[in-house]
């Protein structure tokens, strides 16, 4: 207070000029001790305000330190300096100030901080006395929550086709071995973060999908119920022509399946006819053995017919031993459209929706216009039609003298990756080693079919079938995330473009679509086209990349639709080819926006990368970031 200020106090103490002076000194001290009160009251709502968004800010910094592994006492002395620095010079070197991390004791995922000090007034202490108010009333405390997302589910949607056998651009190593370590120090880093938070059962899981032509999910689910065990789907029997069996050996429709009919099926009759049993029927000559027949016959006769001399003729013959030819090896085909571009979950009462398993035919034997691309078991028909010798069915009912057919080859043609490894702990030893070992198992072999990847990413994180390891879509912090990468542009190839004859009119090879050239049944098109803007009716490799790359934007969309984050990675994609320039778009539009990063126009960054070989390794790091910050919420 100034000394004119008490000045004038003074002569209205003095003053004894009538009541209302004595009324006025009496009241002034009241008055004065508020107005002084709301002067302190304004300063310390101010800076109780400033103490929240400093806790809050400093909440938010302490999540982030702590999954990316700090220790809870750096964690705190992190959470406290930050604190300190967001109070704008305000001094709290007295307060109390205290964090409190998750654990198995606490629970609930939450990280808490509080923090109190007690407020300098400025007028508070002259007045407090006079006007009874209570000094606990200066305490400023605030407290702030930021709850964990404690969980994460990730699908590695990784490129083995056999480009990735290629040198990695500015590296000197094989993309594929690039690729490896850059997916096994994105799992340790994850899971080394996730070892930070005890409450929450399986934390961080990975799912490994590798892809190339087709995508292999496993023999081990030949018998699975969402695996078209019958032969229900559309496109199970699509190239096969069941009418040119004999009349004692039919295979028949009946109520949506194949059956065997007829005598000529012994014991086999009523059986169902699928590409399973086909896989069984197909045997191999293994062994042979003679059982000898010694008969005493005449071997020399009279002109009488008199028999003249005997010897001891062997009458046996063979017989033959079988083994199988070839097993199922684990890949499926595209289901048809729409159910390809979906998480629709596999049921017997829509058969489209179950999953075919990969089956190529025998292609003809004849050679006059060229190898067929698949040729690997005898034709056993006279026809000069290579189509009908393609679909010709008894052949698979007779043994070949052959070799069993080896991995990737025969009917498992176009089958060269290894099987999809579902979700796993790795916050654990043993589901780490299984991670790693799955990712050290990849090999580069055959064309690329990122769509089909992705589409199998998606499912693994799924809490429906075909793999339910996922959880619930509905449940609160948990975060589904596809990773992809691919070194080149999507390929379906024609016969000729790999130097082989189309005799027999498939207009491409077999693979996971099937032939570009055989429709789905029903339908005007063939599995490729459907879907897509694509002309059904040219059979080009370049109209089958830009059929297959409007499958992969189709299915980007519907996974984000779904609350899948998506991230791309082109890895030695080159601008200055068309089909590679079309695949960096496709792959930057198929990606999630950023969470926390902004791209150099302001808006939310891509989660996409375009990277070359020696800078993937850096890459894995980057998207090791993002996901880190996923793992909370404020």
């Amino acid at each position: 207070m100034t000394l004119q200020g008490c000045s004038m106090f003074r002569r209205f103490l003095e003053d004894r000029r009538g009541n209302f002076a004595i009324a006025t000194a009496v009241s002034i001290v009241p008055i004065l001790g508020a107005l002084a009160l709301a002067v302190d009251f304004s300063e310390m709502s101010r800076q109780r305000s400033l103490a929240l968004n400093a806790l809050d800010a400093a909440g938010i910094a302490a999540a982030r330190f702590y999954v990316a592994g700090g220790t809870a006492a750096d964690t705190e002395a992190y959470a406290k300096d930050f604190f300190k620095a967001n109070m704008n010079g305000i001094d709290t070197s007295s307060a109390e100030f205290n964090l409190t991390l998750p654990s198995s004791e606490t629970g609930g995922g939450l990280l808490t901080i509080d923090a109190s000090y007690t407020f300098e007034p400025f007028f508070f202490g002259s007045f407090a006395s006079l006007l009874s108010v209570d000094e606990t009333a200066l305490e400023i405390s605030a407290e702030t929550q930021v709850r964990l997302k404690n969980t994460l589910e990730v699908a590695l949607v990784l490129d083995n086709s056999g480009s990735m056998d290629y040198t990695g651009s500015g590296s000197g190593k094989k993309r594929i071995d690039l690729l490896k370590t850059a997916a096994k120090q994105l799992v340790e880093t994850l899971a080394g973060q996730a070892a930070q938070i005890k409450q929450v059962e399986k934390p961080v899981q990975f799912s490994l999908v590798p892809f190339a032509a087709s995508v292999n999910v496993g023999p081990t689910n030949a018998s699975a119920a969402w695996m078209d065990t019958e032969g229900r789907s559309p496109v199970h029997h699509e190239n096969f022509d069941w009418s040119t069996m004999p009349s004692n050996k039919q295979v028949t429709l009946s109520g949506g399946i194949y059956y065997k009919v007829g005598s000529g099926w012994g014991d086999a009759a009523g059986e169902k006819v699928t590409r399973f049993s086909l896989l069984n029927d197909m045997q191999r000559v293994t062994g042979q053995t003679w059982n000898s027949d010694w008969q005493y016959v005449c071997t020399r006769y009279r002109s009488n017919g008199n028999c003249r001399s005997y010897s001891w003729v062997d009458y046996g013959s063979y017989s033959y031993t079988y083994g199988s030819y070839a097993s199922w090896q684990g890949c499926v085909e595209v289901r048809p459209h729409p159910y390809n571009l979906n998480d629709t979950a596999p049921s017997t009462s829509t058969p489209a929706t179950l999953f075919v398993p990969m089956f190529a035919p025998d292609e003809t034997d004849q050679y006059s216009s060229g190898n067929a691309p698949n040729s690997y078991w005898s034709d056993l028909t006279s026809s000069s039609s290579n189509s009908t010798r393609q679909k010709y069915m008894p052949k698979y009912f007779e043994p070949n003298d052959t070799s069993a057919a080896g991995s990737g080859s025969g009917p498992n043609e176009s089958c060269t990756t290894k099987p999809i490894t579902a979700l796993t702990d790795v916050t654990t030893v043993t589901g780490k080693a299984t991670m790693t070992t799955a990712i050290d198992a990849m090999s580069p072999l055959g064309a690329t079919n990122v769509p089909e990847g992705i589409a199998w990413g998606w499912r693994t994180l799924s809490s429906a079938a075909p793999f339910s390891e996922g959880r619930a879509e509905t449940e609160k912090g948990n975060d589904k995330v596809v990773i992809v990468l691919t070194d080149g542009a999507n390929t379906y190839y024609t016969p000729s473009s790999l130097g082989y004859s189309d005799a027999a009119g498939n207009k491409s090879i077999y693979s996971a679509y099937g032939y570009a050239g055989v429709n789905q049944s029903g339908q005007s098109k063939s599995r490729i086209f459907m879907g897509t803007t694509a002309s059904s009716s040219s059979y080009t490799n370049s109209n089958y990349t830009a059929a297959m790359t409007e499958h992969m934007s189709t299915l980007c969309t519907n996974a984000k639709a779904q609350g899948i984050t998506v991230m791309t990675v082109a890895l030695d994609l080159s601008s200055s080819k068309t089909d590679e320039l079309g695949q960096i778009s496709a792959m930057k539009a198929c990606a999630s926006d950023s969470k926390f990063r902004k791209g150099s126009d302001g808006n939310a960054a891509k989660l996409f990368w375009n990277t070359t070989g020696g800078e993937l390794e850096q890459t894995f790091k980057e998207i090791a970031d993002e996901l880190s910050n996923l793992r909370f919420v404020g």
